[in-house]
């Protein structure tokens, strides 16, 4: 509902296509990632926050790259030499995370790198004229048409933002219980539970937007969560609450994975400009051998 509200107020705005994927979809399917790990940190869970993204970040360049380009009728053309800078950022960004807290501690000056980072990408972005020339249409032709309607939408962006931060709440508790009940970490909770439940949103919109052939859409989304959660949520956590890792060693197996799905995904970018469905299972591959290999560990 709280995506559909944001859409519905840029289609109104009559805001550019790739703003739409990039910063108004992304950003939205990236609060639960902020609220849920903001409340993690808080409840001193950092564990569950660091896992939520690094988990986060490898489903949506693996699972759910692969079901968008499933659901497209011949794969995903990304011939734009934006898109191919673009991903090369998004797979550095994705690993940043892994570099900083190598010393098992994110203080505020890491926070002001990630940040940093976002700005950077941002002002890049804003540079390009490329894709901000076709106006959002939506993935269907119902448009919000007067101002009541518009104020209506922020009335209910307003009330589901407070309704996502009190969920936040429960997320973390029953993040608690998995981890007592089940005998795991929360590290391992946030990577294999809380970041799946976080992907949802982006899952969604690459679904339609990849029957609708919309592949700028799926690319935006996917490429915005990845950098949006890797640089300005996890940025934000450590400016206000920089905290401190006891035990990395439940993240070894997902940093390897990590690194080797964002190569992967961008390997298949550049390459031929094309995801092709074969390349698809590759990524499913990759996501079904780390969760049977997560699983065999524990």
């Amino acid at each position: 509902m709280l995506i559909a509200s944001l859409i519905n107020v840029a289609k109104y705005l009559r805001w550019k296509e790739f703003v739409i994927a990039f910063f108004v979809m992304a950003f939205a399917a990236s609060l639960p990632n902020l609220f849920v790990d903001l409340s993690a940190v808080f409840h001193g869970m950092p564990e569950l926050a660091l896992g939520d993204i690094i988990g986060g970040n490898l489903i949506d360049l693996t699972l759910v790259l692969a079901v968008a380009v499933f659901f497209s009728r011949n794969g995903f053309s990304v011939r734009s030499e934006m898109v191919q800078k673009s991903a090369i950022f998004t797979s550095i960004i994705a690993v940043l995370p892994l570099v900083l807290i190598f010393d098992k501690r994110l203080d505020r000056i890491d926070g002001v790198i990630l940040i940093s980072a976002f700005i950077f990408y941002s002002w890049w972005l804003f540079s390009k004229k490329e894709r901000f020339k076709k106006t959002y249409a939506g993935t269907d032709k119902k448009f919000v048409r007067g101002f009541k309607s518009f104020l209506i939408n922020v009335a209910k962006i307003a009330v589901l933002l407070v309704l996502l931060l009190i969920a936040s709440q429960a997320v973390v508790g029953s993040a608690q219980f998995f981890s007592n009940t089940l005998g795991i970490s929360l590290s391992l909770v946030g990577i294999l539970i809380i970041g799946l439940g976080n992907c949802f949103p982006e899952m969604y919109f690459s679904i339609i937007s990849a029957r609708k052939e919309e592949n700028w859409l799926v690319l935006g989304d996917l490429m915005g969560s990845v950098i949006i959660t890797s640089t300005l949520v996890l940025g934000i956590i450590a400016l206000t609450s920089p905290f401190v890792v006891r035990d990395i060693s439940p993240f070894f197996i997902a940093r390897i994975f990590l690194v080797v799905g964002s190569v992967c995904a961008l390997i298949f970018i550049r390459s031929g400009k094309k995801v092709t469905k074969k390349e698809g299972l590759m990524l499913l591959a990759i996501y079904v051998i780390f969760l049977i290999t997560e699983i065999f560990i524990i």
